[in-house]
């Protein structure tokens, strides 16, 4: 019995980005690789040679990207935000929260996992955070377990992410 992807969830933004890299990675990189690979075996003795083996590595790191976004997008489910209901939390959605300890206000955008950034400010909805937040409402608590201990949340707004 053959396991079925699970589908990931994706807005369109993260669909688009997700579309754009493995263009780049199909018609720009593999070009500019397999250049690298010619020049390096214009030297000569492939067996000593720094640039080949560099080169051959970098081929084989794209290729795995092209075949991980592949299958990111065969599995892929888009959201479409402006299809979102904003009585509650999920993918596609900008959640403002109150954390109740440190008394400051916090936005995140909820994502699919595979367009997760917290330096964004861009959660996964598999995340602990996320999976707390999703299907809340506003003026819900939510306490979720974190590697810093127990975080205390309380729903602030929701909106449609643009």
């Amino acid at each position: 019995m053959v396991m079925e992807e699970k589908k990931k969830l994706l807005t369109y933004a993260g669909l688009k980005k997700l579309e754009d890299e493995l263009h780049d990675l199909k018609v720009n990189k593999r070009k500019e690789v397999a250049g690298k690979i010619k020049e390096a075996r214009e030297q000569g003795d492939l067996s000593e040679n720094a640039e080949y083996d560099a080169a051959k590595d970098e081929q084989r790191d794209i290729e795995a990207r092209i075949e991980e976004i592949e299958k990111i997008l065969k599995n892929a489910e888009v959201v479409v935000e402006d299809e979102v209901d904003v009585g509650k939390i999920n993918v596609g959605c900008t959640v403002k929260v109150f954390d109740v300890e440190f008394e400051e206000e916090m936005e995140f955008k909820i994502v699919g996992s595979s367009e997760a950034n917290s330096l964004q400010g861009k959660i996964s909805n598999e995340s602990p955070v996320g999976r707390a937040l999703i299907g809340r409402r506003v003026g819900d608590k939510v306490s979720v377990e974190t590697q810093a201990g127990i975080v205390e949340y309380e729903v602030l707004e929701i909106q449609r992410s643009i």
